[in-house]
């Protein structure tokens, strides 16, 4: 049976066609093939995917494989790249070590959604990263009554609501507040935005739970859910979103035993000197962040002692 894998590439990005051609070549001498597009429960098998490109390319190479087995192998082209394992200079080195099969296989939790509209009917659809519950008037506020687990909990006007997996702490939800929830946390997290409440904190709930937001029927906008940021479903205003963990999982070749805090570090460019050891620089925190100079204390130059009468008194 032939062997295939298949090549994501962001195709906006003239260095990810090139690297898509660097790793046809290199599977090509290992004897395996190579295609571009897949259409699940249509295509041919395929045992893997590589993709070439930022977070974006992942969700959508996530699309076109939802529901199937194959392992995703990210390769960052884009800037972040949080759910990349590799970098542009291992293309070659990935694709030699995809074909051999020396990778393992990470799952990611995914979010099912169900939109109610208010005469009944229902819409569908998942998200990797996050579902986000927008206001579709820009200028309106969105009016909305929370539940967890059917039991309702507060209601408040607010620009949205962002419920994410641990996979999506670190995109929207991160962005508006939320923390951050290492992989292996199975929970849902939900960050309101800009809400108009006293008790509009993020919360984070267990696996079995679920979150059900309601449009109010009086709120000044009607909403829309935006899934990972690519695909939309419109929320009238009486419409209730329902959203808890999805029955698939996204599966993640992994290369680097690395952990999760070594890929925020890098990431971020979070500052770790000093830790079991003396600073590289030493600055006061906060002024390496904002990036201030500080200056360099001068030789102390010997002074006379003010006296109680001339001096200064003792609060300065």
């Amino acid at each position: 049976m032939t062997r295939r894998i298949l090549i994501v590439a962001n195709p906006h990005r003239p260095e990810t066609l090139e690297a898509g051609d660097e790793v046809a070549r290199v599977l090509t001498d290992a004897g395996i093939e190579s295609c571009t597009d897949f259409t699940a429960g249509v295509s041919e098998p395929i045992e893997a995917a590589i993709v070439l490109g930022g977070d974006g390319t992942m969700l959508h190479a996530a699309r076109k494989t939802h529901g199937t087995d194959i392992p995703l192998l990210g390769v960052n082209l884009g800037r972040v790249g949080f759910l990349a394992e590799l970098e542009r200079e291992d293309v070659a080195s990935a694709a030699q070590r995809l074909a051999a099969g020396d990778y393992t296989v990470e799952e990611r939790r995914t979010l099912h959604v169900t939109v109610t509209g208010p005469d009944g009917a229902e819409q569908h659809g998942w998200a990797l990263n996050e579902a986000t519950l927008e206001r579709a008037n820009r200028l309106r506020t969105l009016e909305v009554m929370l539940a967890v687990d059917g039991e309702p909990l507060s209601s408040f006007g607010c620009d949205g609501l962002v419920v994410a997996t641990a996979t999506g702490s670190t995109a929207h939800a991160f962005s508006a507040g939320g923390p951050v929830l290492w992989p292996d946390v199975d929970a849902l997290l939900l960050v309101p935005l800009a809400a108009h409440a006293l008790f509009a904190r993020p919360l984070v709930v267990g696996p079995q739970s679920s979150f059900a937001i309601q449009v109010v029927p009086g709120s000044e906008s009607s909403g829309q859910v935006v899934l990972d940021g690519a695909r939309s479903i419109l929320v009238e205003r009486g419409g209730v979103v329902d959203i808890r963990r999805g029955d698939h999982t996204v599966k993640l070749a992994r290369m680097s035993d690395a952990p999760f805090t070594s890929r925020l570090v890098q990431k971020f460019s979070l500052p770790t000197d000093g830790w079991r050891g003396e600073r590289s620089h030493p600055k006061p925190i906060g002024r390496e962040i904002h990036g201030d100079a500080w200056p360099v204390a001068e030789e102390p130059v010997d002074a006379p002692t003010p006296t109680r009468a001339g001096g200064p008194d003792e609060d300065g």
